[in-house]
C-alpha cells in the first residue's frame, strides 16, 4: 500500500500529469470495494490450515511474486511510463486487490485473537503495521533513492528494483513464519456459517439503521480532506520539496502516528469514544486552510529553514489529527462489530471509511487539472495556453525550447477552497449530529438480534 499510495505517485509525477495520476490512482479502489467478496473470506477455507491463514498465506505469496516480477520489470516505470499507464494500473490494481483480500482476513483475525479487555487496542496494532509498511515503502526508499541522501551517509543508492527484491522475499519469509502460527480461539468460539448465510447477514447488518448512518458519515467524512492530504504533498514536491526532505517528514510522521495510536487507543476506552474524532476532525479543517498558506509561501528548491519548519509542523500536525480521527475510529467499530461474522461485519465499515477517503480523490486531482491555467512562453513564437497542469517533463521541455512555464490561474487553491467549505457544511449539518447520537448507542443496538429478525 506505501508503494501504491506513497511513492508511485511521486516517481510517476516526473512524467505524468494530475489528470494520468488520477487514472492510477483508480488501483486503489479494490481496498474500498473489499467488501463484496469479504463473505468468501469468512466462510470458505481450508481447515487444515485455518481459516484466516486460508486467505492470508496464499495472498501474500502472490504479493511476493508481483513484487518481485516487478523488480525485474521497472522500465514500465521510469521509461515512459506514460506509454504503459494502462499496464501500470492494471498490475498495482491486482497487488491492492491481494491486501485487501488479506486484510479482510485479518480484521476477522482480530476480534478473537485479542482478549475482550483489549479490543479497543486492536485499531492501534493495526496503525502500527500500516504505518511500518508504509514509512518503509515511502520514507526508507524515497531516502535511500535520493543520491543527495545516500552521498552523505557513504552508501550506494537503492534502486526500486533492488528494494523490491528485497520485499518479495520478506514477505515470502514472514509467509512461511505464519504456516507455524496457530490460529486458537482466545475468548471465543466462532461459529463459520454458509457463504449464502454470510451475504444473508451482511445484507440484514447494512439495512440496520445505525449502521447506514455510520456508512454514510464514512462516505462524506473523507472527501474535504483528499485535497490538503494528497494534493498538498505533491504540490510541495512540484515547487521544488527535495526528495530527502520529504524523506525526513514522512520519518517524523512514523514517530507520531505510534504516537497518536496509543492516545487514541486509551481515548476510546471512554464512555464517548468518538469524541476525539469529533475534535480532529475541526483541526484537520483548520490545518487545510493552514496547508494552502503553505503552498503559497513556499518558493524552491532552496527554501528558508523557517519556511522547511513551517512545512514540518503542518504536514505532522495534519498526519497526528488523522492518525486520531482512523484509530478512534478504528477502535469504536472493533467494539460494536459482531464476531460471529467479523471479518465481513469490519470490512463493511472499513470499506465504508476507505471508499470516502478514496472515491474524491480522482475528482480532485481531474479538479487540479480543470481549473488550472498555464502558459508556457516563448519569445519568438509567442505564448502557447494550456488547460492542464502537465507533467514536470512537459515542463521542462518548455524550458529547453527557451519558454517561460507560468501558472496563471493555479486550480490547487481553487479546488482546496472547495474542498474545505463542503467540509464545513458537512460538519455542521450531519456530522457532528450523527457522531454524538451514534456513540451512545449500546453494543445490542449494532447486531442483528436488536431488530428481532
Amino acid at each position: 500500500m506505501g508503494l501504491a499510495m506513497g511513492s508511485m505517485p511521486f516517481i510517476l509525477k516526473t512524467n505524468l500529469s494530475f489528470s494520468q495520476l488520477a487514472f492510477f490512482s483508480l488501483s486503489t479502489y479494490p481496498y474500498s470495494l473489499k467488501l463484496l467478496w469479504a463473505p468468501f473470506v469468512d466462510s470458505m477455507y481450508l481447515p487444515k490450515l485455518g481459516r484466516r491463514k486460508s486467505w492470508i498465506i496464499p495472498s501474500q505469496l502472490q504479493l511476493g511474486a508481483m513484487m518481485f516480477w516487478l523488480s525485474l520489470h521497472t522500465d514500465y516505470i521510469y521509461g515512459h511510463p506514460e506509454n504503459h499507464l494502462v499496464a501500470i494500473t492494471v498490475f498495482f490494481t491486482v497487488l491492492v486487490l491481494l491486501a485487501a483480500t488479506q486484510d479482510i482476513a485479518v480484521d476477522g483475525w482480530t476480534l478473537t485473537l485479542l482478549p475482550k479487555e483489549h479490543l479497543s487496542y486492536a485499531s492501534t496494532c493495526q496503525m502500527i503495521g500500516l504505518t511500518t509498511g508504509f514509512f518503509s515503502s515511502f520514507t526508507v526508499f524515497f531516502a535511500f533513492n535520493s543520491p543527495e541522501f545516500v552521498k552523505m551517509l557513504h552508501l550506494p543508492i537503492l534502486t526500486l528494483s533492488a528494494y523490491l527484491r528485497f520485499w518479495a522475499f520478506v514477505c515470502w519469509s514472514i509467509t512461511v513464519f505464519l504456516l507455524f502460527k496457530n490460529e486458537e480461539e482466545t475468548h471465543s468460539s466462532e461459529e463459520v456459517l454458509s457463504l449464502s448465510k454470510v451475504y444473508s447477514m451482511m445484507w440484514r447488518i447494512i439495512r440496520l439503521k445505525n449502521v447506514m448512518s455510520l456508512c454514510a458519515i464514512h462516505l462524506v467524512a473523507g472527501a474535504p480532506f483528499i485535497a490538503s492530504g494528497t494534493l498538498t504533498t505533491l504540490k510541495l514536491y512540484e515547487k521544488g520539496l527535495k526528495q530527502e526532505q520529504l524523506s525526513f517528514l514522512v520519518l517524523a510522521d512514523y514517530v507520531v502516528h505510534l504516537f497518536a495510536g496509543y492516545l487514541a487507543g486509551r481515548w476510546g476506552k471512554g464512555s464517548k469514544p468518538l469524541k476525539p474524532w469529533i475534535y480532529a476532525f475541526c483541526a484537520r479543517l483548520g490545518l487545510c486552510l493552514t496547508s494552502i498558506g503553505v503552498v503559497a509561501l513556499f518558493h524552491g528548491p532552496s527554501p528558508s529553514i523557517a519556511i522547511l519548519g513551517i512545512v514540518a509542523v503542518n504536514f505532522l500536525a495534519t498526519q497526528f489529527v488523522g492518525a486520531i480521527q482512523s484509530v478512534g475510529m478504528g477502535a469504536f467499530q472493533t467494539k460494536i462489530a459482531d464476531p460471529l461474522i467479523g471479518g465481513t461485519y469490519m470490512t463493511l465499515l472499513n470499506t465504508a471509511g476507505n471508499f470516502g477517503g478514496t472515491w474524491p480523490k480522482y475528482f480532485v486531482m481531474r479538479g487540479m487539472d480543470f481549473f488550472t491555467r498555464a502558459t508556457c512562453h516563448v519569445t519568438e513564437l509567442g505564448p502557447s495556453e494550456t488547460s492542464q497542469i502537465v507533467s514536470d517533463f512537459s515542463k521542462q521541455k518548455c524550458t529547453d525550447v527557451g519558454g517561460t512555464y507560468i501558472i496563471q490561474h493555479d486550480g490547487y487553491y481553487v479546488v482546496s477552497a472547495i474542498s474545505m467549505v463542503l467540509g464545513l457544511l458537512i460538519f455542521v449539518l450531519f456530522i457532528n449530529g450523527a457522531v454524538r447520537k451514534l456513540q451512545g448507542l449500546p453494543t445490542s443496538a449494532w447486531r442483528l438480534s436488536a431488530t428481532g429478525k
